[in-house]
């Protein structure tokens, strides 16, 4: 039997693999290695920390009148949540996949939907990271089984993170040729 897509029923129930004319312009891009994502990581973790603090210091003193402050960083506490993903949202979307810590480990994050990271899925790739913690840290060791190295914050946003270093070298060697 035959549905209106004119494919047989049993095709339907099938995944049906797609390429798409962006993932043929990303095929060869170099990938960054797994020291360059640690090092970008806990770069723009450690700037995330730093936005943190006096914020909450702000929070707890002038709105909740708070005499005595303890800060404790924990990735239960509302608060820590909202400011890491407006951290790496923002970042990614207006560095367009390039965040301070990104810059330092000379990595860029690339869409494999688009030509720009766009706002939602920068929000995404930041609550990824929530996803690779809460996996016990094995959604950042996914880097070591997937061929194109992708974590759990990768697969949700569907992003790449390439090493620009390698990249601008792969354009000056095509432009010789």
């Amino acid at each position: 039997m035959l549905f209106m897509s004119g494919e047989p029923k049993r095709a339907r129930h099938r995944f049906h693999a797609h390429e798409t004319a962006r993932t043929h312009a990303l095929d060869g891009l170099p990938l960054a290695t797994f020291w360059q994502r640690v090092v970008g990581y806990f770069s723009d973790f450690i700037l995330a920390v730093a936005i943190w603090f006096p914020l909450e210091v702000a929070w707890r003193r002038y709105v909740l009148h708070e005499q005595n402050i303890k800060l404790t960083w924990d990735f239960h506490e509302a608060g820590n949540i909202v400011v890491m993903l407006l951290y790496w949202g923002i970042g990614n979307y207006i560095g367009n996949g390039q965040t301070p810590g990104k810059w330092l480990a000379r990595t860029r994050v690339l869409s494999l939907t688009s030509e720009r990271m766009g706002a939602w899925q920068s929000i995404e790739r930041g609550l990824g990271y929530g996803a690779a913690v809460l996996e016990g840290g094995l959604g950042f060791l996914q880097f070591f089984w997937d061929r194109n190295r992708m974590c759990a914050q990768d697969r949700l946003a569907e992003t790449i993170v390439v090493d620009v270093r390698r990249r601008s070298e792969r354009a000056s060697a095509a432009a010789t040729e």
